[in-house]
């Protein structure tokens, strides 16, 4: 209970017939007029204004009261967790929770200050000087629902349905006529909202409680709709799970075959309803996607509707939003494909196309529309895009329509099959190469295989040995003087010298015998074939240096024959033949080249580890003083002394490794095994007999000989 004394409000609680004080006493700014506690609060009204009191915190004010008496109302419903306050301002009543922190949404206007208010749910009465005005409670737009000539000055709801009503001289009773009643007047009326919660309140059973529930909220669904209210006219759908075609049937438009049709709607209003639809059918379609539909039609048939609509909408409303809808969509393809081609949306009808698998039909309108200076698909851009997403599985289609691309601008075409996608490094290289020869476009293929090659690791022979035949090509048409055969020919030889995947004799068959001889010469080098690689160097390029630097690099990397590589230069140098294999010019030695011999004396002096002794005197002439070969011979001798010691060596160690085996092979020998008529096999628990054959292991165990496969079993477990 609580109690106002002047500007204090003393607690109290009922026990066993007594009152305790519950606690301490509230202060408040103004004397309480009006008064009504819910849980931890309490609203007062005052002359100057309302408050709320609060049982654990400080006094907190709403707002002043203006030139009317305060009046408070505690109301209730049962779909409300707790209760709340009406509160009067003029000839408006404001509603605000325990916390009284906000004040919630639905205020009622009365025609004059209320002397009292009641409420029985969904009902709102106002007791005015005059008349008492009844209301709807909670509802979007309350209506005035009717005004009684009554002069009272009291009221007090004494349950649902039965109000009393008081003055001086009399007692009014108000009955409500049947919820049925009510409803199908509010339906005739077209007020839904107040009708549901008629309908939810009633008496009827559950079923049919149910059932009335629906029809009124597609009835309230249908009449927001009709009253431009889209957006929660869609809720309303959502909420009663109404088929997505009776909703799209709404806008006649969209639906219609006839491109004449046309919506009552202003342009404004069609907006806001597509913008509300276009919500509706994203939600209904994300359920649709998790689960089966419950609806009449099937779901790939709902899904086709609900996609369809959805881009009729989008084109309307945001043509931004087509493209990622088409990329995964259930649209109609004839019904897009004829709508999307009359707007001009060339781009959303390519990705149509895509992903209903119609790539020829893409490609087709792709390059129709390459060269239409105002569409959006002017040029090739679009269809290396489209040929580079395909992949492997659609090689051929690939070939095909990248020829016109490649006949237009070559190096743009290109990255059809150069592209880093993994689509594109999917593709079946050789195809590609053979296709770019087939069609004649020969000056593509160095750019394809260097990336292949370079960027791609390519190590199938055939692209090794195209580059260099197309490198040949280029530098023989260019010629061997020209500034770009030049840089080609770098790029050759460097290819040359690292490759390791071409073909030899494939690569000699088709290359000049008149010039490249220094690539030739790499080849051959490439091919163990030491000597005519040499040969090239020395007696046709008269370059003795590269002739010892290509000695240095076989005989560092170790290659098949490098042991013999410098005493095939020193015979070269000191008998050159008249003739080197597929060498059609004439063998010459420069006339400003040092001599042979001066040459040959050198490449002894430098590198005497590296040539054999004996066939080097083989091929001296004796007519060069000794003195001349000091050196060389110092050198080999000391070889030989060092390959002597190094025998001698490592004779001694093979020696002292045969002693030490020999020693522990007399000693394995001298070890005795005692056997006796007690002794058990650990295997089989059988004792061992005279004639029994056994196996030793090292660890001194004794096992029969056909227990050993047990044995060897029973220690890996």
């Amino acid at each position: 209970m609580c109690v106002s004394v002047k500007r204090k409000l003393q607690l109290y609680y009922l026990k066993n017939r007594d009152f305790h004080d519950l606690a301490g006493d509230l202060t408040i700014p103004d004397v309480p007029r009006v008064m009504s506690w819910v849980k931890e609060s309490i609203c007062i009204g005052c002359k100057g204004g309302y408050y709320m009191a609060f049982l654990n915190r400080e006094t907190q004010e709403l707002f002043p009261t203006g030139k009317c008496e305060p009046l408070v109302t505690k109301i209730s419903t049962e779909n409300e967790p707790e209760p709340s306050f009406l509160l009067l301002n003029e000839t408006q009543t404001v509603r605000f929770d325990v916390k009284g922190d906000t004040p919630l949404s639905h205020f009622i206007r009365w025609s004059d200050v209320p002397l009292a208010i009641g409420h029985d749910d969904p009902y709102l009465l106002g007791l005015l000087p005059d008349v008492l005005e009844v209301n709807a409670w909670n509802v979007d737009s309350p209506p005035s629902l009717a005004t009684l000539p009554i002069k009272g000055r009291m009221l007090a709801v004494a349950k649902p349905g039965l109000i009393y009503v008081a003055s001086t001289e009399s007692i009014w009773v108000m009955q409500a006529v049947p919820v049925h009643k009510q409803i199908k007047t509010l339906l005739a009326d077209k007020h839904f909202e107040l009708a549901l919660k008629l309908a939810n309140i009633s008496d009827d059973s559950e079923e049919e409680k149910k059932k009335n529930v629906h029809q009124i909220q597609t009835l309230f669904a249908f009449d927001l709709f009709h009253t431009k209210k889209f957006e929660r006219s869609m809720e309303e759908f959502l909420k009663l799970g109404t088929d997505p075609y009776d909703v799209i049937k709404l806008f006649p438009e969209l639906v219609s075959r006839d491109e004449d049709t046309k919506s009552s709607l202003s342009d404004q209003d069609m907006e806001n309803g597509y913008l509300a639809l276009i919500r509706y059918l994203t939600e209904v379609r994300v359920k649709l996607l998790r689960e089966d539909s419950d609806g009449h039609k099937s779901k790939p048939q709902l899904m086709q509707i609900i996609d369809t609509t959805l881009l009729k909408c989008y084109l309307q409303t945001n043509d931004v939003l087509i493209a990622p809808l088409l990329r995964r969509n259930f649209c109609n393809l004839e019904e897009t494909e004829r709508i999307l081609k009359k707007h001009e949306k060339y781009g959303d009808v390519i990705v149509l196309y895509k992903t209903k698998g119609l790539h020829e039909k893409a490609l087709d309108l792709l390059q129709k529309q390459a060269t239409c200076e105002d569409s959006s698909l002017y040029g090739v851009d679009n269809t290396i895009q489209y040929l580079q997403s395909l992949g492997s599985d659609y090689i051929e289609l690939i070939l095909r329509y990248s020829e016109w691309v490649l006949e237009a601008q070559p190096d743009e075409g290109l990255k059809i099959f150069t592209e880093e996608v993994p689509e594109v490094e999917s593709l079946p290289r050789p195809k590609v190469l053979d296709f770019l020869l087939r069609i004649g476009k020969h000056f593509l293929i160095i750019p394809y295989a260097e990336h292949a090659i370079h960027v791609w690791k390519e190590t199938n022979p055939i692209f090794h040995n195209a580059l260099i035949h197309q490198y040949r090509e280029q530098i023989l048409a260019k010629g061997l003087n020209d500034p770009a055969s030049i840089c080609l020919r770098k790029k050759l030889r460097d290819f040359l010298e690292t490759s390791s995947h071409y073909q030899v004799p494939a690569i000699l068959k088709r290359f000049p015998t008149d010039c490249m001889f220094e690539e030739r010469a790499l080849i051959c080098g490439k091919d163990r074939d030491y000597e005519v690689a040499l040969g090239i160097y020395l007696l046709v390029l008269g370059d003795y240096e590269k002739a010892l630097k290509f000695c240095d690099t076989v005989y560092n990397e170790k290659k098949d024959g490098y042991d013999k590589v410098y005493i095939k230069m020193l015979r070269l140098l000191l008998h050159p033949p008249d003739s080197l294999p597929n060498v059609s010019v004439p063998l010459v030695t420069p006339a400003n080249a040092p001599d042979p011999l001066t040459m040959s004396l050198d490449l002894l002096e430098a590198h005497p580890d590296r040539i054999p002794v004996l066939d080097a005197l083989d091929l001296i002439p004796n007519n060069i003083p000794l003195v001349r070969l000091k050196s060389f011979l110092m050198a080999g001798v000391k070889e030989a002394i060092k390959q002597r010691r190094d025998s001698q060596l490592l004779k001694g160690l093979l020696n002292a490794q045969r002693l030490q085996l020999k020693k522990q092979k007399i000693e394995q020998e001298s070890r005795k095994i005692i056997m006796n008529e007690l002794m058990v096999c650990p295997v089989c628990k059988k004792r061992f007999r005279n004639e029994s054959a056994f196996v030793h292991y090292p660890n001194g165990a004794v096992v029969h000989y056909s227990c050993q496969d047990k044995m060897k079993a029973f220690e890996v477990s």
